[in-house]
This record gives structure tokens, sequence and C-alpha cells, in this order.
């Protein structure tokens, strides 16, 4: 890469940037169809963004569908181009740090494929907390697949902002030389967040190129707006490769304008040499695609320079702001924002990228609901039963920033427990893979693939989710995308393709409402009729419950809306303080309910599974 005088392109339409637009939603059937177009298209670009990160979690939890059967799929129809993932170094694609020989197997498994045929041909790896000691075990899985290996260094901040000196040139200068050493083929700029502004990046561009010998890859999000000044003066500066979105995809908190990319470099000495007119093909389908995913769009509407404020990396936004939505707060967005930006600060100014987003997310989420302020986070009288991400952070899960944590903080959240030492890696113990395996095919009632493994490991129940939800209802991923969102319209017909050969032609004639409160609905399957019951969109069987009283310290109330996912407390148990009672799950945050003194439990009014709303009575106390 270095010695061409060309900039590289890559394309992020199939993960980054629908990631951003859609919160991950899109299938992989309406990637599949255009994926031949790019292999004849879009051969010019360097390579494409495809793979990895949440659209694997989301992949197999929302969609129901198969991650490695979506790369299978896209290898075989675009074999001339590279694909590339985002691999979250010992996190691997998951939120949370796994085994050391977990990360090296689902590296193994990628760079192979579901068939073994071929599958990711780029890793781009990253740490959450630009902790490189934390890289070196997927740098290396990934040296030894003989794929290529990008290592990334994260960017936040403001490189020019001496009130936070912390993130200057010689910080990513030094991480570079470690990425360097540590096997990295190629440098990846990560900026996350899109607050790389255009200054910056010719600077850190030219100091990277004189001090390392990589190639250097810069990637940003367009949440400013101006993120393609960026990566037009990052080309100026001599940067290799740029990311961009295609036209129908790019802006707001994906990326830039990869056309317009081009279209600005046409005639430059460094020109890309790719051909416009294909891009704009391809942008076409794209935006016709887009349509079908309108519900899930973000109310964001045109950039936003509050970007600089909370640096909330550009797949999070749209995330937080359903997460807020969520849990009822929507309405109170800019104070979520600002709340972010504190915790950041209450961190002590941390890189913030998944999974320590996620948990920066999670606290700014908590503080809000339960309308708290930094000085009384930091109040040692004052009892927080604090998100279990924030205490998995502070208790060194997903690793260390270059300074650590605010110690009083990190006191405070693991309540006189010791934190980790060193990596988490060198803690957890090997997973017996060969037992593990045993067990899953004991569960499918079949022998358990090795791409079956691999998503085990990440995410077990999920996984678990995912495949009863296949055993009852077949593979809805041949499904067309109107129908699997929404269902049909009265008197609306569709064909699906079930297998070579074998065809569906399903036509809804018409519904009726049932004694019970379902609906009755009366369908044609290939011109026979058929008759189901289903329940009633939106409506959901649950009674109001008794709300904890404010101020009775007798009494325990859910702090959001959420589901109860395990209690631990029982009637007549003497619990001490600081005593997990019981946890919540609320998109995707776990937030562990502490009894905040000792007594004795009189009444649980919750199991697992509860729905709850904001100060449902979940634990009564003997007075």
């Amino acid at each position: 890469m270095r010695d061409t005088p060309k900039v590289l392109l890559t394309d992020t339409s199939m993960r980054d940037a629908h990631q951003s637009l859609f919160a991950t939603r899109m299938r992989t059937r309406d990637m599949v169809a255009v994926a031949p177009h790019y292999a004849r298209l879009g051969n010019e670009l360097f390579s494409m963004e495809c793979w990895g990160g949440a659209t694997f979690d989301v992949a197999l939890r929302f969609l129901k569908e198969d991650p490695w059967t979506r790369l299978a799929e896209l290898r075989e129809a675009m074999p001339n181009l590279l694909l590339q993932m985002l691999l979250r170094a010992s996190n691997a694609v998951g939120y949370t740090n796994y085994p050391d020989n977990v990360v090296r197997q689902f590296v193994k498994q990628a760079a192979a494929g579901r068939d073994g045929e071929g599958g990711i041909d780029l890793f781009r790896v990253f740490d959450s907390l630009n902790w490189v000691d934390n890289m070196r075990v997927a740098i290396d899985a990934v040296r030894d697949t003989g794929a290529l290996c990008e290592a990334a260094i994260c960017y936040t901040g403001d490189l020019f902002d001496t009130h936070r000196p912390k993130y200057n040139l010689q910080y990513y200068v030094k991480m570079a030389k470690e990425l360097e050493k540590a096997g990295a083929q190629i440098l990846a700029i990560k900026d996350m967040a899109g607050v790389c502004r255009p200054r910056a990046a010719s600077a850190l561009v030219k100091a990277l190129r004189d001090e390392v010998g990589l190639p250097i890859h810069f990637h940003t999000h367009d949440t400013s707006g101006i993120a393609a000044a960026s990566v037009l003066a990052a080309v100026e500066a001599g940067v290799d490769a740029v990311d961009g979105a295609l036209d129908a995809l790019s802006g707001l908190t994906a990326q830039p304008n990869l056309g317009s990319i081009v279209a600005a470099l046409q005639g430059h000495e460094r020109d890309p040499g790719v051909n416009l007119a294909n891009l704009q093909k391809l942008s076409r389908y794209w935006e016709g695609v887009r349509r079908q995913y309108a519900p899930f769009e973000a109310d964001i509407r045109a950039g936003t320079s509050d970007v600089y404020l909370h640096e909330m990396p550009g797949g999070q936004y749209t995330n937080l702001r359903e997460q807020a939505r969520a849990v009822g707060i929507d309405h109170h967005w800019p104070e979520v924002a600002q709340a972010y930006a504190q915790v950041n600060l209450l961190f002590g100014d941390i890189v913030k990228v998944t999974p320590t987003s996620k948990v920066v997310g999670d606290m700014a989420l908590f503080m809000v609901t339960n309308g708290l302020t930094p000085a009384e986070v930091l109040d040692p009288a004052r009892e927080i039963a604090f998100p279990e991400s924030v205490v998995q952070l502070m208790r060194g899960e997903l690793g260390y920033p270059a300074d650590g944590f605010p110690a009083a903080l990190q006191a405070k959240v693991l309540g006189g427990e010791k934190p980790m030492l060193g990596r988490a890696g060198d803690h957890l113990p090997a997973v017996d893979l060969d037992a593990t395996r045993a067990e899953l095919s004991k569960t499918l009632e079949r022998d358990a693939t090795d791409t079956d493994l691999a998503s085990a490991l990440m995410y077990p129940k999920v996984f678990a989710d995912y495949v009863a939800h296949e055993a009852k209802y077949g593979d809805v991923s041949v499904l067309p995308t109107p129908a699997f969102f929404y269902g049909l319209a009265d008197g609306e017909e569709v064909v699906v393709d079930i297998d070579r050969g074998k065809t569906l032609v399903i036509r809804l004639l018409g519904r009726a409402e049932s004694e019970d409160g379902q609906m009755k609905l009366f369908f044609e399957l290939n011109g026979q009729p058929r008759l189901i019951k289903v329940p009633r969109a939106g409506v959901v069987n649950t009674s109001e419950r008794a709300k904890a009283q404010d101020g009775n310290p007798d009494q325990i109330g859910a702090p959001m809306p959420g589901v109860i996912g395990s209690v631990g407390a029982r009637d007549g148990q003497h619990v001490n303080r600081g005593d997990t009672l019981m946890t919540l799950e609320a998109m995707k945050m776990e937030l562990a309910i502490k009894a905040e003194r000792d007594g004795t439990v009189a009444a649980v009014h919750v199991k697992p599974g509860t729905q709850v709303n904001a100060k449902d009575l979940l634990i009564e106390f003997k007075a």
C-alpha cells in the first residue's frame, strides 16, 4: 500500500454504515442481492467491511439469522474483494473479555468461514481502552491464520485541546510503535465518534508516517457533518486508505460519502481511480433498500456539533437513543448527552468504543433515570447500586486505560472488592472446547458445527434463543424484508423461496378478532386455505403492579423499566448491605439491585422474566 500514490478506498455500507443508520437491522438477503454487483462494479475498492462487531449479535438476537451464513454467502458472491471485519480484541464480537483460547478459536473460524472455504481476509483489531497488551492475543491469532492484521488506534478527544493533554501526538505515536512491534501489518486510525477534526487528522497522519513504517488506514463517522474534510485532510497528509459509505447510506452517524470523496479527488495526484458511475449504480440499489428500514432510522436529521460534547461513537448514538426511549426518557435526550460527557470525566476521560462506550451509556441512563449528579455519584455517603457493566469496568474486566481509573470512584463502585491485576485473559481459565462442543451437541440434538460452537461461546443465551426460534419457525431469512418486519396487508401476496426449486406463495385473505383477544388470520398457502391465531400486535397481558413508596426504606422499587433477569433474594432471608438481591435487564444493560442496608426480606414481588416499570415494587424488608 505505501508504494502506491493513489489512496485506496474501503466501502463500509454492509456493516458500519447500516449499523449507524438502521441500528444494525439490515438483513442478509438485502446484502447478498447486491454483492455480485459489487464484485463487478466495485472491484477497484480496497476492501468491503461487512461483518463483526454488533452485526454478529444483532443477526442472532433480532434478525434470527446465522451470521456465519451471511459471511459464507458474501464470500461466495464477492470472491475478488477483500472482506473486512471489526474485531474487539479480547472482546472478540462480544461485550466482555473471553478466555484467550476462545478468542483464538473465533478468529480461526472467521478466517476459515462457515465451510472452511474462506471467510474474512482483513481483521481490524482494536481495544476499547487502547491497551496494546489486550490486543496481542488477537493480533497473533490473526497472523496465525495468514489473514491481514490491521491494528487500530482509537482516537478520542481533541489533539490540540490543552485542557485534555492526555491524548496528544506522543500518546498516539507511542501506541502505534507498540502495535508495529506487536505484529500489525496495517495501522488504522479509528475515529469512532467522528471527532478527529481536519487539522488533527493531518497532523496525526503526518506524525505516524514519520514514526511508523506501516500503511495507514483512516476511519471516521460523519456525525458532525464535516467528516469528509477530515478524510481529505488525511489524504493530503499521505494516508494510504480511507473508509466511506455509498451515497445512499452515508452521512450522519455513518461514514462520509464515498462517491463525493471520489469526485473530490478526481484529477488529484492521489486520485483513487474508482469509477464514480459504478458507485452511483450501487448506491441506487441501497437507496431503494433503505426505504424498507425507515422505522429504524435515527431521529437525527442533520449533522450535529453536539458530538464534540458527548463524543458518542456513531454506532452507539442511535442505539443509545433507542435505549433512552425504551426506558421512557427519550424526551430527556439533551440530559442523557450531557450525562454521557459527565460520566466520561468521572471515569477518568477514557476511550469510548464498544464495549466501554456501552458502559458509559449505561451509567448515563442510570444517572438521568435516577436524577443523580456527578457530585452525588462521587459522594462516599451516597449508596448507589451501580449498573453491573460499571462494576465490571472498574474491576478491570475490560482492561485498564494507561493512567488507570480514578481511585475514589473505583473504590466506591467495588465496595471494598479488589480490582483485577493485569489482563482479564490471564485470569480466565481456558474453555474445554471439546467438552463444550459435546454439551452443545446434546442441547441441539445434532452434532454441533464449528460455527455453532463459535456462536455459542460468544453469546450463549442469544444463540440458544436463536436455535429455539429456528426450531419453531424455520429459516425466517427467506422472508422478504417488508414481510419480516411488518407482516402482510389484507390481500397481499408474497413469494418465498424456501429451498432450491421449492417456492411458497402466501396470500393473506383477511383477519378477524377471536374471543380470547387474539387475531384469526386467513391465508392461502399455494392456493390451499389456512387459518392461524396469533397474539394481537402491541397487546401485552400485564397487570398494574404496586409501586414502591418514596422515602420508605423498607421498600425497593425498580430504578427503570426492564425485565427481571435473576432473583437471588428469597422471603425470610437475612441480607447484608451491598448484597445483590436481583438483576434487571433493559436494552442490553444489566443492573444489579443491591441491599442498601442490613435486614430481613419480608417479600419478593417479582420473578425472573417479570416485566416491570420504573418504581414498581420489587422487594419489601421487615420493618
